[in-house]
């Protein structure tokens, strides 16, 4: 069987990483048909905007894709490319699992770890006031008006809407996952001491539905803040976790540390019949071109894309190809050298070239 998938290279080192992650995953042997498009600066440059409705087309099309990392300029620029692209598919969940491969030099071993996160509200809504605007003049007007609490005059707004049907959307989709995959326990992620209304109403959706997973799944909530240390003290603790919009992204982070880092650290963006394939790390512009990135994420993100197109052996064989070359610690980035400045690191391609030979 022959598989139709979009493939958007990306920015910075994304090209170097995906064509790395596409030569692993064709040496699987599975029939791909690639159909390469463009997202990001290119598309910037090439069209005048950093989503081209045809990128979405194709992947609507496709209904599949892998992705490489591409630019979000910080305070300024273009708004997220990848906000932009969930938005516009509804890939609601965004699963990021964290776990340690035996050769990753970290002070944590065995964490295996999966965070499940709400992709399309909270403060990534893209829902923002910029200070002295007009239309932020107004809305501080009405705000100050419905409540006893005073908002400076020179302030920007964000606002942050949590959903039930979006928060009982995800919460159910993180129980399946949960439950499909064996994973023993899920924990809801929240600051419902304080957000009573927004964080509050997640949790409220989660204990309700926790209900119908009861003998399934174990079930329990922790505060954000706390979390960040139950994390560092104990991530053997922890299974699944599912959380709002920004806690998701900023705990994914934390946990590829555990784990090593962000360059082993794969992503999926899924909703509806839409599957976009992605590592977390971003596009690291300083690096494009020097054949220098570890792929892994990339690769392993191909390997959830594997799992979800239901090749699971060829998902199984590619990920035990990664596994072996990074326990043998010879042809490997730099980064996973114990000496960062090993001169026997190899470089994106042969890394690659190393995972495909033990594929054979």
């Amino acid at each position: 069987m022959a598989y139709n998938i979009t493939l958007i290279p990306g920015d910075g080192v994304g090209p170097e990483v995906t064509g790395a992650a596409r030569r692993c995953i064709e040496a699987t042997g599975v029939n791909i048909r690639w159909e390469e498009v463009i997202a990001g600066n290119e598309a910037l440059r090439k069209y005048g905007e950093v989503l081209p409705a045809a990128t979405v087309a194709s992947i609507k099309k496709n209904k599949v894709a892998l992705k490489g990392p591409v630019i979000t300029p910080i305070a300024g620029g273009f708004r997220s490319v990848n906000v932009q692209m969930r938005q516009a598919l509804e890939l609601y969940a965004c699963v990021r699992p964290c776990k340690w491969y035996d050769g990753v030099r970290t002070p944590y071993k065995n964490v295996d770890l999966v965070v499940i996160r709400e992709n399309t509200e909270g403060l990534y809504s893209g829902i923002e006031f910029e200070k002295g605007k007009e239309d932020t003049r107004s809305l501080l007007q009405t705000i100050n008006g419905l409540s006893n609490k005073r908002i400076r005059p020179d302030s920007a707004i964000s606002i942050k809407p949590i959903s039930e049907t979006a928060s009982r959307r995800i919460v159910r989709f993180a129980f399946e996952y949960a439950a499909a995959n064996k994973r023993k326990k899920l924990t809801c992620v929240h600051k419902a001491n304080i957000m009573k209304f927004t964080d509050g109403l997640f949790l409220k959706v989660a204990r309700e539905t926790a209900g119908d997973y009861e003998g399934k799944v174990e079930f329990e909530d922790r505060l954000v803040d706390n979390m960040c240390m139950q994390l560092v003290q104990k991530p053997q603790d922890y299974d699944c976790l599912v959380l709002p919009n920004l806690y998701g992204d900023i705990i994914s982070d934390l946990c590829a540390g555990l784990v090593g880092g962000l360059g082993v650290a794969p992503g999926a963006n899924i909703g509806g019949p839409f599957a976009v394939f992605e590592p977390t790390h971003g596009s690291a512009p300083k690096y494009k071109g020097k054949n220098k990135v570890n792929p892994t994420a990339m690769v392993l993100s191909g390997v959830l894309m594997l799992k979800f197109i239901r090749e699971f052996e060829a998902a199984e064989r590619l990920e035990r190809a990664v596994k072996q070359v990074i326990k043998e610690g010879i042809s490997v980035t730099y980064d996973l050298k114990e000496d960062r400045n090993d001169p026997a690191a190899v470089g994106t391609s042969e890394m690659a070239d190393a995972i495909i030979e033990r594929l054979r």
